[in-house]
């Protein structure tokens, strides 16, 4: 038995070791906010709120997005054609709570409500222990084909002791296993504490130790309707953070005039600042040479347009600026470049 043992181990030695000639490719991008990379395939992503933050209404605008491989809220998706399919776990609902989020879903992107979705799962682990979660988990990942995006909704769940160490090292390390060896992208939803804002028990630590991007979910303190989205840790660039409420019809969508009201007039930018004539002249300038243009070179440009008009500003408040101007579609992005739009309503 120890031979045995030791030569398995020989095995995944060898498997394990790297070589400088190796090669790789730089890991599928599948989830944005704007030019913020926030999910790849091969890695795990979280988001962490507090009760009633709308964490699931958050995760659903994810979802789909995936879906469609399009823009919902803030979220762009873009998944390979070989990893259309989405598989979500809900451990903490009832099966008629969950149908309620599955019907969200295909709302937000006009799917109808009395036939089966080809590209999404939904599965419904309530009643089980967490043991036999982790397994039906497992199971699903390593038997649905063309998998691509999983959404774990209360990994709080897959544990019995939130602060437990050793189940919070072996379900993290189960994470990075099913990413590794299926390469996709797994989402998880945690619960932060009460009485603070770190997300909740060893779990949480390991989290946001090992994940490629932390989500923050929070309730504006003057508006309780409107939730706010930030990162709270994110390998690549950060993103602008922005706002969402909870519309008629029981769905997410923008909150843009809390967003430019918070972030705008509080770190740099406000409706007042300029006029339309001004934005007008300055937009004019930026885009004189060049009329379609990427992140990079569009913060150059917006630069060089609104000091044409007397304003100097620096780095920080060309980014504010430039979400200003998406945000009341001044200037308009698709498929990662930014064209300037003439017939804006300011």
């Amino acid at each position: 038995m120890g031979d045995k043992k030791d030569a398995d181990i020989a095995v995944l030695w060898q498997s394990a070791r790297l070589r400088i000639t190796d090669q790789f490719t730089i890991p599928p991008e599948i989830l944005n906010v704007g030019d913020s990379v926030i999910g790849t395939l091969g890695n795990f992503s979280a988001s962490i709120g507090k009760a009633k933050s709308k964490k699931t209404f958050n995760v659903s605008a994810i979802v789909a997005a995936a879906m469609v491989n399009g823009t919902v809220l803030r979220y762009r998706a873009s998944l390979p054609e070989d990893k259309l399919k989405i598989l979500y776990i809900d451990t903490e609902q009832s099966p008629y709570h969950c149908q309620r989020v599955m019907r969200r879903i295909l709302c937000l992107v006009g799917l109808p409500l009395d036939k089966e979705p080809q590209n999404l799962e939904f599965i419904a682990l309530r009643r089980f222990t967490p043991e036999i979660r982790i397994a039906i988990i497992e199971k699903a990942i390593y038997q649905t084909e063309g998998l691509g995006l999983v959404i774990i909704d209360g990994i709080r769940d897959l544990a019995y002791d939130i602060n437990s160490p050793s189940e919070a090292t072996n379900l993290i390390s189960k994470l990075m296993q099913w990413t590794d060896e299926r390469q996709i992208h797994i989402h998880t939803v945690l619960h932060q504490n009460k009485g603070d804002d770190n997300a909740r028990g060893h779990i949480g630590t390991e989290l946001n130790n090992k994940a490629e991007t932390v989500l923050q979910v929070a309730k504006d303190e003057k508006d309780k309707e409107v939730s706010v989205v930030s990162a709270v840790h994110i390998r690549d660039i950060e993103f602008d953070k922005f706002a969402f409420r909870i519309n008629d019809n029981a769905l997410p969508e923008l909150a843009d005039d809390y967003v430019l009201k918070d972030d705008g007039m509080s770190k740099g930018f406000s409706y007042t600042e300029l006029t339309e004539d001004q934005h007008y002249k300055a937009l004019t300038v930026t885009f004189s040479e060049q009329e379609v243009m990427g992140y990079s070179v569009l913060l150059e440009s917006l630069a060089k347009g609104y000091s044409s008009i007397g304003c100097d500003y620096g780095r920080n408040k060309i980014v504010k600026l430039k979400t200003f101007l998406c945000n009341n579609r001044m200037i308009v992005q698709e498929n990662k470049k930014y064209k300037y739009n003439p017939d804006f309503h300011y």
